[in-house]
């Protein structure tokens, strides 16, 4: 059976500013730490209100995410559409990573309970750690986070793994019914029907004064964020592209600006976060649709810059594990060296701790990104292959797209 995934244009500036994203939260959670915060009398040098606010580039992750997954699926060029073979792609996209890190953080409490045990640790919480058998199963299914519980377990940060495959069941389901009526409007329409009544839901019958939802009511807010990306990325597609490339430059540079500052802003005025993702679906969009254009494509071009985007998954699920071992560290060190340090400068203790535990996670996510994230998707979707090989048809008639 031929595949219905079409390999789709690479934008290296979307990579780097996922990957700039997700080192980001990175430090959003290390600057909030409350380990730093008990331990460190002193702040880190860039524990800026950007940073402490850095939770609302999630959202930006649900926006690209829609994106990418229409540039992949949605272009009339891609031929028919099959739900089964999507979901698969996505599971084995999503998943090896996330069951090695659920088992990472299981195996790290029994260790921790046999020191406990032996009088060599104290017990104390640990950050992203409401543990039992029950969040365990919810979490080995990725229904953590679809309201079973309501707090952070095991792995916190993949909450929005858990809403976001289950997003794409949403995407898949729509793209089926855009297929079977053969026009790509059904596509737009869906689309814009439910970042409307997702809206409509969180703001209006709900009553969030803010998007920082994540086991509750987390898959609404991926649902704004991804189906915005549907709209965006079907926009870029239909925009037709001219010579004026000092105006879109500066148009990308302006929709940057307004990121930064609305993340920064987003502490004091928290209503501002709903409007976050349409601010993301702006800069990802310019950069999209005119990826020549203007200075920051070529600076998110920076091969540093593209490194990061590409590990930016492994980045963004191991450094809950790192946080659990720097806030043993924190313990270990005491407050008597941090005390030294901070006596050099101020600050100094708390920075250099930052930039230690940013380090141990680009290092980790390099590995888990060439040994498990990489080789895991293969493996997974060779098995899932195999695994239904027995059926011989498609999921749908064989039905092209049509504008």
């Amino acid at each position: 059976m031929e595949s219905t995934h079409k390999p789709k244009p690479h934008y290296l500036p979307l990579d780097s500013i996922r990957g700039i994203a997700a080192l980001s939260v990175v430090i959003h959670h290390l600057v909030l730490m409350p380990t730093f915060l008990a331990a460190f009398p002193q702040r880190p040098w860039i524990d800026w209100p950007f940073f402490r606010n850095a939770w609302l580039f999630v959202d930006l992750f649900f926006v690209l995410s829609g994106i990418v997954m229409t540039l992949s699926y949605a272009q009339p060029q891609s031929g028919d559409f099959s739900l089964r073979e999507f979901l698969q792609r996505r599971f084995a996209r999503l998943y090896p990573l996330h069951v090695v890190m659920l088992f990472v953080m299981l195996l790290f409490r029994f260790l921790r309970l046999g020191l406990v045990g032996a009088g060599l640790v104290v017990a104390v919480p640990a950050a992203f750690e409401v543990n039992n058998a029950y969040s365990f199963v919810l979490n080995l299914f990725m229904l953590h986070s679809l309201g079973f519980i309501d707090y952070l377990s095991w792995n916190g940060p993949s909450w929005s793994i858990s809403v976001e495959f289950y997003t794409y069941i949403a995407f898949g389901l729509v793209m089926l019914l855009s297929v079977r009526v053969g026009a790509t409007w059904v596509l737009g329409s869906a689309a814009a029907a439910l970042v409307l009544a997702a809206l409509m839901l969180l703001i209006i019958v709900l009553g969030k004064r803010s998007l920082e939802l994540q086991w509750d009511f987390g898959l609404i807010r991926c649902v704004v964020g991804f189906f915005l990306g549907v709209l965006t990325a079907q926009l870029c597609l239909r925009i037709h592209r001219s010579d004026r490339r000092g105006l879109y430059g500066m148009l990308q540079i302006l929709a940057c600006v307004a990121s930064v500052v609305l993340v920064s802003s987003v502490g004091a005025w928290p209503q501002l976060s709903f409007a976050a993702p349409f601010v993301f679906a702006l800069l990802l969009g310019s950069l999209l649709a005119y990826p020549g254009a203007g200075p920051l494509p070529q600076l998110l071009g920076w091969s540093p810059l593209v490194w990061l985007g590409r590990r930016s998954y492994s980045v963004y699920m191991v450094h809950a594990f790192v946080i659990l071992l720097a806030e043993y560290f924190v313990r270990a060190v005491g407050p008597r060296p941090i005390a030294a340090l901070d006596a050099v400068c101020n600050g100094l203790a708390a920075s250099l701790m930052l930039a230690i535990d940013v380090l141990a996670v680009l290092i980790l996510s390099h590995l888990t990104y060439t040994f498990v994230e990489l080789p895991g998707g293969k493996l997974m979707n060779r098995w899932l292959q195999g695994s239904f090989r027995f059926n011989k048809t498609r999921a749908v008639p064989s039905t092209r797209l049509q504008s």
